[in-house]
């Protein structure tokens, strides 16, 4: 059986207000060119097909082209919600859509229930968990608390009880939008933290032949089985240094695996540029970044004059422009973006206290009523988004 998995589309996203739709309808059509040419069996989205809830239009004409595409060309397609998705949504019209082989998994409800697709060695069992807000699908599935690992690990469940009762062989897949303990943050990935831990560790899925996942934005093995795609684009600078793929994986007659990176294609290359604003025009090593898109950092001691203006004279695609001057104290130094980089809301708000009570942390209490806060939030959300 041969599968191609990605993830992240975020279709509708930008990057630093460039819009990446022409990128996008680009690595749609490598998508789909790629499963043509190298003859695969079924394509596997693990989930954040769209940017937000409610997407633009022109991205919904991507999708829906896509969708078009796949199933002319006769390769099943097996599609589960992330966190940016809206659920309801990207799954109206399954049961109909369903006929055309592209199969959409917004429903937790529907976690025990598989794809079914079969090879010349008999069949793959193929189970989509879309992405579980734990305080929203804790009862319906019976988890033992409002949290992502007894969440998952119920969801598992379902999917072991079914794979028991099918007969002896059948292979197992399993798609997951999820932050497993192991893999690589970026910038870009919504915080999907909840009562201060986000992470759940890979075991959660053992006995699964196959495990495609999504949400991280950096292509990654967590273990030989279970593998992140990442985003087949850079939408945020910490990820410059990504190796932008798809997985195109093999799963023999018992189970094993086997995988390949498909490289996607890259519209402009991302460059991270640090110095004085004289070095970064002057240096002759930087002329390879006068095509890409750029972050400088200007370490001048004194902010120079019109910089932004003279750099994008050699550099004419500079995105983001901060400045660390040397000598300075760090704190003042340092852009109120990147004194967020990498930190939780959580983490954020009990700054905030800290700051407002002149340097006074929150006591225990206090951080119990933050996490309370922020799962609420999230919560009504998703009821919100139920509602509608």
């Amino acid at each position: 059986m041969r599968l191609l998995h990605t993830s992240d589309w975020h279709l509708g996203r930008s990057l630093h207000r460039v819009s990446m739709l022409d990128a996008q309808a680009a690595f749609l059509d490598h998508l789909v060119a790629t499963a043509r040419e190298r003859e695969v069996d079924a394509v596997l989205v693990a989930g954040d097909v769209y940017d937000r809830a409610v997407p633009p239009l022109a991205a919904v004409e991507l999708f829906d082209d896509a969708l078009h595409r796949l199933a002319a060309a006769g390769v099943p397609t097996v599609m589960i919600s992330g966190n940016h998705d809206s659920a309801r949504r990207l799954g109206v019209g399954a049961g109909l859509i369903d006929r055309a082989g592209i199969h959409l998994r917004t429903d937790p409800a529907g976690c025990g229930t598989p794809v079914l697709l079969a090879d010349a060695h008999g069949p793959v069992a193929c189970y989509g968990l879309p992405y579980l807000e734990p305080a929203l699908v804790k009862e319906q599935l019976g988890a033992a608390k409002a949290a992502h690992e007894p969440v998952l690990a119920a969801a598992m469940r379902r999917v072991r009880e079914d794979l028991a009762a099918r007969e002896p062989g059948t292979r197992s897949v399993v798609l997951a939008h999820a932050f497993v303990a192991g893999g690589e943050e970026s910038d870009s990935e919504r915080d999907i933290t909840v009562g201060g831990v986000a992470a759940v560790p890979s075991a959660v899925f053992h006995g699964v032949d196959y495990v495609a996942l999504g949400h991280l934005h950096g292509c990654q093995s967590v273990t030989e089985r279970v593998r992140y795609s990442g985003s087949p684009l850079a939408y945020s600078f910490s990820e410059a240094n990504h190796r932008k793929s798809m997985w195109l994986v093999d799963l023999d007659a018992r189970g094993d695996v086997s995988a390949e990176r498909i490289d996607c294609p890259v519209p402009r290359a991302l460059a991270r540029l640090r110095g004085t604003l004289g070095e970064l025009l002057d240096d002759p090593a930087l002329a390879r970044h006068e095509d890409s898109f750029v972050e400088a950092t200007l370490t001048d001691a004194v902010r120079p004059a019109d910089p932004m203006a003279r750099l994008t004279e050699r550099f004419p695609h500079t995105l983001s422009l901060a400045f660390d001057p040397e000598g300075a104290e760090q704190h003042g130094a340092v852009s109120y973006a990147q004194r967020l980089r990498g930190r939780t809301d959580q983490q954020i708000a009990e700054d905030f206290v800290a700051h407002v009570r002149g340097g006074s942390a929150p006591d225990d209490e206090e951080r119990a009523v933050l996490h309370g806060a922020f799962d609420d939030v999230r919560v009504d959300a998703g009821v919100r988004e139920v509602a509608g």
